[in-house]
């Protein structure tokens, strides 16, 4: 089932221009071969690598970061088979394991592009909050980071927490606050010093979720990405979170015209879509 918005037609292009190596940070395959996990509250339609890969040359992206979705749980198989039929040269992986994974089965998954942990804490993850101090520590024992995804109001009661995994840690769609919070308010305020860290990178994606000024600027959640750009361009990664689990179809190409909005350098676009990327996931 095609994920493409019925109503935009493929020569409707962005209005920015992506550089060479412009990398999509976050998206998802599905295939109804591979069962719903039993903690799975979403089993979106398939939405398969040909799909995709028109994105892909709509949009002008060249590189891919496959996120394994919730659907599927622990069962990485079909983020893998996504992975292999993009290429290694193009594709690195995010995929979900317990503390029960071994350091042998984590190397496996590194050498077919797993690069990080996803710590998903909505409804519908497979990992318990309980478990995520010990995935942290372990999995830098192959390089990875770890990825947290939660409602960002959460973050001041979480903060303690994340700034106690080691390494680097990744968090989703500009916090993921699902109401959405001024610059000053306490959660934001507490997503901006985890950022000052250092270690704590964050993506530009999925502000339609949340968004209550709506397209083309998501001006509500723009004032956080703005922020955030100001406070470490060098750590912010862009992403389209297709085939948008769980919501209407979108037009990736309004998503990453926001950019010419965020960040109207483009010496810093580019930071956002080539070479943070490259740094973070080894392309």
């Amino acid at each position: 089932m095609s994920q493409t918005r019925p109503d935009v037609a493929l020569s409707d292009l962005p209005r920015l221009k992506a550089p060479p190596g412009a990398c999509d940070t976050h998206m998802h395959f599905y295939d109804a071969r591979y069962p719903t996990a039993r903690t799975a509250v979403l089993t979106p339609p398939d939405a398969s690598v040909e799909e995709y890969r028109a994105v892909q040359r709509r949009v002008g992206l060249s590189r891919t970061v496959v996120v394994q979705p919730t659907t599927y749980g622990t069962d990485n198989r079909c983020t893998l088979e996504g992975i292999a039929a993009l290429g290694l040269e193009v594709a690195r992986g995010i995929a979900v394991v317990t503390d029960a994974t071994t350091e042998g089965e984590l190397e496996e998954l590194t050498a077919r592009g797993m690069r990080g942990a996803r710590f998903h804490m909505l409804r519908g993850g497979a990992i318990p909050w309980g478990e995520l101090d010990r995935i942290a520590a372990k999995v830098q024992g192959v390089g990875w980071h770890v990825q947290l995804q939660l409602d960002g109001r959460e973050l001041p009661d979480r903060e303690a927490q994340v700034r106690a995994w080691p390494g680097t840690i990744v968090i989703d769609h500009i916090g993921k606050f699902l109401e959405p919070v001024p610059v000053d308010h306490p959660a934001f305020l507490s997503l901006a010093r985890l950022v000052e860290s250092g270690r704590v990178w964050v993506k530009l994606s999925a502000m339609y979720e949340v968004s209550k000024a709506g397209r083309p600027l998501y001006e509500d959640v723009g004032r956080l990405a703005k922020a955030l750009i100001r406070i470490a361009p060098e750590r912010m990664l862009w992403a389209s979170n297709w085939p948008h689990p769980g919501h209407a179809p979108q037009d990736e190409a309004v998503l990453l015209d926001t950019l010419l909005d965020w960040a109207p350098d483009e010496a810093t676009r580019r930071r956002i879509l080539v070479d943070n990327p490259a740094e973070l996931y080894g392309f």
